[in-house]
């Protein structure tokens, strides 16, 4: 052999060698949170299914289509007096279930604690007020977001988010020079147990790789999205608000109703999301805040928030939420696949049961051979591929 060949062959060596261990490394720091994040993911795909199956979204009573919705402040009223002492922070609307509104509320407007209803919205009757945390759905998402750590929670698994997308980008650069010796999705049937499952693995993680990554991508952007609204408030709410900074608060509120008419009329091309009420953390303490949204499934995660003073009811300010703000909302939809109905929901099931699987094999792999050498890990990926190649591993 060629001192060039060699020395080309020993630098495409430690090439691998270096992605290798960034892909080792940071793939067994993750996986067991990623592992977890897999397994509750998979009941979100279907939460709609689920609680309508659990009881805790049932179907508002049948009526004849042309009933008219009742106003808004009695579907408000509702919410609040189903929960005492509390005040209103937010009405919500269900674009795929209209006759439908949900109204949160707290002991205060800033309150993180909070109660919510689901509210028919043609006769202001309480459908559903269920018992706060004790729904199963509901402790499955608190672990799937934040494992019940609050904000520390969420940027924890955002960080373990890097790094799977750190090993996706790694798994990809050891696996690549190989894929052009291998046909793609080969099993070397006729080696052992474990090479099996190494090419098993390796063609399973190529497979979802792009799914992998939107999903892992958009993870990681939800999990900022406290410090990304904290940022909108200090940037562009400020700015709305800012002719408000020293006056007091409302003595008394304008219809709630009215304040939703003026944000319609205001974007008439738009339809409302959810408003919040003065004091919350998407509003001021002297505005209602309406949040629009898109009519197609496009823009309908583009919001623009509309504020209407709370005391007058007049509109003050409306503009688009800025490109950050844009970028955490459309990804929320790709994260969970609930965009593209029940199909689309079948694949993101599929395609994570798949993810398990890589992650399962990728840690059956790492405790089978945990006391072998780099070489021969290296050697068992590299197979058939080479004799130069592997014997340049070796050396």
């Amino acid at each position: 052999m060629s001192a060039p060949l060699r020395n080309g062959i020993a630098r495409q060596a430690a090439k691998i060698r270096h992605w290798y261990l960034i892909h080792k490394w940071t793939s067994l720091i993750c996986t067991a949170f990623l592992l977890l994040l897999c397994i509750t993911g998979l009941p979100l795909i279907f939460h709609e299914e689920i609680d309508h199956a659990l009881g805790d979204a049932p179907e508002p009573p049948a009526m004849a289509a042309n009933t008219p919705f009742v106003n808004l402040d009695r579907v408000v009223a509702a919410g609040v007096a189903q929960y005492p002492g509390t005040v209103p922070q937010y009405l919500i609307f269900d674009h795929e279930e209209p006759r439908i509104a949900y109204v949160t509320v707290g002991e205060t407007a800033a309150a993180t604690d909070n109660h919510y209803s689901m509210i028919d919205r043609r006769t202001a009757r309480v459908l559903h007020a269920p018992d706060d945390g004790n729904n199963v759905m509901d402790i499955i998402f608190r672990l799937h977001v934040d494992m019940f750590a609050g904000l520390p929670g969420e940027l924890f698994l955002g960080l373990m988010g890097l790094l799977f997308v750190t090993a996706l980008v790694s798994g990809v650069m050891v696996y690549t020079p190989f894929m052009r010796r291998l046909d793609f999705g080969t099993v070397r049937k006729n080696r052992n147990t474990r090479v099996k499952w190494l090419d098993l693995h390796n063609m399973l993680g190529i497979v979802t790789l792009c799914w992998a990554f939107v999903v892992g991508g958009t993870g990681v952007l939800n999990t900022l999205g406290v410090p990304i609204l904290n940022l909108w408030q200090a940037d562009q709410l400020a700015q709305m608000v800012a002719p408000y900074k020293d006056k007091p608060a409302p003595a008394k509120f304008a219809s709630i109703q009215a304040a939703m008419n003026t944000a319609e009329r205001a974007a008439p091309d738009m339809t409302p999301s959810f408003l919040a009420f003065p004091g919350t953390v998407y509003s001021s303490k002297h505005h209602y805040a309406v949040f629009m949204e898109g009519r197609t499934p496009l823009t309908s995660r583009l919001y623009k928030p509309a504020l209407i003073d709370a005391e007058t009811g007049d509109l003050t300010a409306m503009r688009e939420m800025p490109w950050y703000a844009k970028a955490l909302f459309i990804s929320q939809p790709l994260h969970f696949g609930d965009y593209g109905g029940l199909a689309m929901k079948i694949i993101w099931t599929v395609l994570d049961i798949i993810t398990i699987i890589v992650l399962a094999s990728g840690v059956y792999l790492w405790l089978g051979k945990r006391r072998s050498a780099l070489e021969q890990r290296l050697t068992e990926l590299i197979g058939g591929a080479g004799s130069e190649t592997a014997a340049t591993v070796q050396a």
